[in-house]
């Protein structure tokens, strides 16, 4: 069975995650570009891999996987020459799993939140990630002691979770803290950061010559 996975992306989603990984992993990929603006992800070809009609997604062995954070974390184990995730049985896996599921369950909506000027709920523990405060002081802990997310080691969580901060950072919905500022001008240094960042340049030009 061939290795190479099937990517399916658009340069204006959390896609851009996933591609960062890509690159970061040494993933071969095949890169399946979908037109927002013609609706090729809610065509029925696209449908049958993710009923979401939502990106990003990917086909790796046969196998579909979706959501970013998710992606992140199989690439990591599917690629392991990377060094993106701490061994099964190594005690640091517990600190990468929490952050990553932080990522997902606690910065995501806090963020978007945040962005949408969502009103807050009268019972914080209501939400899932208690309240947008909290989320950002423990995410400002969490990064204090440097350089990445797990210490000295950089691995598929700074990928996942330094992605949500620039972007809460791009729209307004996270103050650019020193630290985050910090954190984030250490991974644009990154040659795949580098690599991704003007790919996607590139493929927004042409799918906007193609609209």
């Amino acid at each position: 069975m061939s290795d190479e996975v099937v990517f399916y992306y658009n340069p204006m989603s959390r896609a851009r995650i996933v591609h960062w990984m890509l690159e970061e992993a040494g993933a071969p990929y095949r890169m399946e570009m979908l037109s927002f603006d013609k609706g090729e992800h809610k065509k029925a070809s696209f449908l049958a891999v993710n009923p979401m009609g939502k990106l990003p997604a990917l086909v790796h062995r046969g196998v579909v996987v979706t959501e970013a954070g998710a992606i992140c974390a199989y690439l990591a184990d599917a690629f392991p020459a990377a060094g993106l995730a701490p061994a099964p049985s190594a005690p640091e896996r517990g600190t990468y799993y929490r952050w990553m599921f932080f990522g997902a369950g606690c910065i995501d909506p806090a963020m978007m939140d945040r962005m949408m000027q969502r009103p807050a709920v009268p019972r914080p523990s209501a939400n899932g990630y208690g309240c947008y405060e909290d989320t950002v002081s423990t995410l400002e802990k969490a990064l204090t002691p440097g350089p990445y997310l797990l210490g000295d080691r950089f691995s598929a969580a700074d990928v996942y979770v330094g992605s949500q901060i620039r972007f809460g950072v791009m729209v307004k919905s996270l103050e650019p803290k020193p630290v985050f500022e910090a954190y984030l001008a250490r991974l644009a240094e990154r040659p795949a950061y580098k690599r991704v960042t003007e790919q996607a340049e590139q493929f927004m030009g042409q799918l906007k010559a193609s609209a």
